[in-house]
């Protein structure tokens, strides 16, 4: 009976120590530091061994602080060539600027351009036997890394190559918003695919997405894998370790890009040329606020500066809490009222941003937030109801 009662005493004492252990790695999960695909080097480098290897990358495909490049060079990857989207390898290029062919003066790796077109790239894909995809997208779908994503995945299914996609946090993907791209008279590098403006995927989950809506010509699907990012949800505020573009130098200004991109299609200053890019917003006519800038020279924002040497009137946005920065139609609409003649200087590349004509005309009309919110409602819900069959982790809502 002692020996029974012992045995009870000894099982109840390691069922509550289970319990206490279960809980402290409940915790401990829950506190897990986010591990991007490619710092997950255990999962991915095995598919790569014996393989001759290309990638697309640029500076924001880093491991610890190093570049997946060196880190791959390191590891005996055999590593024949690396694409470049728009800003190029480096990161150093300006919105829209030619992207060359070069060598990487750090590593000597070929370089090829994937921004725009590239007659030889079937025959660059056709030379290795798998693709790795790391690039660092922002959540809007302006944002032209994802158009290269496509790129690779067509080139990848058109030469019978896998591909490998690292995936990464969206810093925007705790919002789905905006109207979805219409038609193909729509489509460009700046709205490549079906999806709503502000799409809340990362990049693993757009792949994913093209592939099970048949997105790629001729109906074909690419050989996909998808490193997932460990620790990471849609609820995430996730900060980038790594500047995405030259243009959005921070946190405030990635999360207020989501917003301010439409004014791309006027000529109203969003800071290029200054020390805050996407953080500011003027023009020359004091009507538009008590802030003032003057937009100039700055490293990788040499050309295309709206209004360039002229003192611009507006606002100063950088105080805003970077978690309340979600997308809003008010700072172009506020914008649009104090000086609708001088506003839609690119009315064709405003329609470009925003995937339809519908948007221009209803501001140019003098619709409110909401009467432009309600008539992209339906096909808003029917992108989030598409949206969650592709999603690799828990959502916002």
């Amino acid at each position: 009976m002692k020996e029974q009662l012992l045995l009870l005493v000894v099982a109840v004492t390691v069922s509550f120590a289970l319990m206490g252990s279960c809980k402290n790695r409940e915790i401990m999960s829950a506190d897990l530091p986010i591990l991007t695909g490619a710092e997950q080097l255990e999962l991915y480098l095995p598919m790569l061994e014996g393989k001759k290897v290309g990638m697309m990358g640029n500076q924001t495909s880093v491991v610890e602080g190093k570049h997946l490049v060196d880190v791959l060079l390191a590891r005996g990857v055999d590593l024949k060539f690396a694409f470049a989207p728009e800003h190029g390898f480096r990161g150093d290029i300006e919105r829209g600027e030619t992207v060359r062919n070069d060598i990487d003066v750090k590593t000597g790796l070929t370089l090829h351009t994937l921004y725009g077109r590239n007659d030889k790239a079937d025959s660059i894909v056709a030379s290795v036997d798998v693709m790795i995809f790391d690039l660092q997208d922002v959540g809007g779908r302006f944002y032209t890394y994802i158009a290269s994503m496509h790129r690779v995945m067509q080139l990848c299914a058109d030469n019978g190559k896998k591909l490998i996609i690292l995936d990464r946090p969206n810093p925007n993907g705790d919002q789905v918003d905006g109207p979805v791209r219409k038609s193909d008279e729509f489509k460009s590098n700046v709205g490549f695919h079906e999806i709503a403006m502000i799409h809340g995927l990362t990049v693993g989950e757009l792949a994913k997405m093209i592939n099970g809506e048949g997105w790629l010509d001729n109906g074909v699907q690419c050989d996909l894998e998808v490193i997932k990012v460990s620790g990471y949800t849609h609820k995430t505020i996730y900060e980038l370790p790594v500047t995405p573009s030259p243009s959005l130098p921070n946190h405030i200004s990635v999360r207020l890009y989501m917003s301010l991109c439409l004014f791309e299609g006027t000529d109203i200053s969003v800071g290029r040329g200054t020390d805050y890019p996407f953080q500011i917003i003027g023009y020359p006519d004091t009507s538009f606020g008590e802030f003032t800038f003057t937009p100039g020279v700055r490293p990788g924002m040499a050309t295309h500066v709206e209004q360039q040497d002229r003192l611009c009137y507006g606002l100063d946005l950088r105080s805003i809490n970077p978690e309340d920065a979600k997308f809003t139609m008010k700072y172009i609409l506020d914008f649009y009222k104090k000086a609708p003649e001088k506003f839609f200087t690119r009315p064709d590349f405003f329609n470009k941003l925003a995937g339809n004509a519908d948007l221009q005309e209803q501001i140019k009309a003098g619709w409110t937030e909401e009467q432009i919110r309600e008539g992209w409602r339906e096909e808003l819900a029917a992108y989030k109801q598409m949206r969650r069959k592709y999603l690799l982790y828990e959502d916002f809502e």
